[in-house]
C-alpha cells in the first residue's frame, strides 16, 4: 500500500463516518417529530457503507497482480435507507396527532441507539485521524534517511 492510497482510504473514512454522524444528529433532532411532510412520524436513517472498490471478492486481492494493482481502496456510502421497525404508540390525548383513543405514534429512533452510535463513529473518524497522522510521520521519517 501506497502513501497517497493510505491517505486517501483514510480520508474516504473521514467523509463516510461524518456522513454517519450528521445522520445520527439528524435522528436525535427529530426523535419528537410525530408529522412529516408525508403525514407519518419521522423514520429513523441508517447508513450502509461499501468497499470503494465496489464488489470485488476478498480473494481477487490475495493474488500478485492483484495485490499490485490494488489502489481503489477506501469506505464509500452506499445508501442511507429508513428504518423500518414500527413506530411507538404513546398514550397522550392533548397531543394534535393523537387518534380517537389518544395514542400518539412516535418516531422509532431512540436516543440511547443514536449516542451508542454517535460513540462509534466517533471513534472511527479520530481512529482515521490517527492514521492519516500516522502516515505523515512516516512518510517524514522517511525523508530524513536521505539526509
Amino acid at each position: 500500500m501506497g502513501f497517497f492510497t493510505a491517505l486517501e482510504s483514510s480520508a474516504s473514512a473521514l467523509t463516510a463516518q461524518r456522513l454517519r454522524m450528521d445522520t445520527i444528529s439528524e435522528n436525535i433532532a427529530n426523535v419528537s417529530t410525530t408529522r412529516t411532510e408525508d403525514g407519518t412520524p419521522y423514520r429513523r436513517k441508517t447508513v450502509i457503507f461499501q468497499a470503494a472498490n465496489g464488489n470485488t471478492p476478498f480473494s481477487s486481492y490475495l493474488s500478485k497482480a492483484s495485490r499490485e494493482s490494488f489502489s481503489n481502496g477506501g469506505v464509500r456510502v452506499s445508501a442511507i435507507v429508513q428504518d423500518t421497525t414500527p413506530f411507538k404508540s404513546v398514550y397522550d390525548p392533548g397531543h394534535p396527532d393523537a387518534d380517537e383513543n389518544g395514542m400518539v405514534q412516535m418516531p422509532n429512533v431512540e436516543v440511547v441507539t443514536e449516542m451508542v452510535n454517535m460513540i462509534s463513529a466517533t471513534r472511527a473518524y479520530e481512529a482515521n485521524v490517527t492514521a492519516i497522522n500516522t502516515t505523515k510521520s512516516m512518510a517524514a521519517k522517511a525523508l530524513e534517511i536521505g539526509k
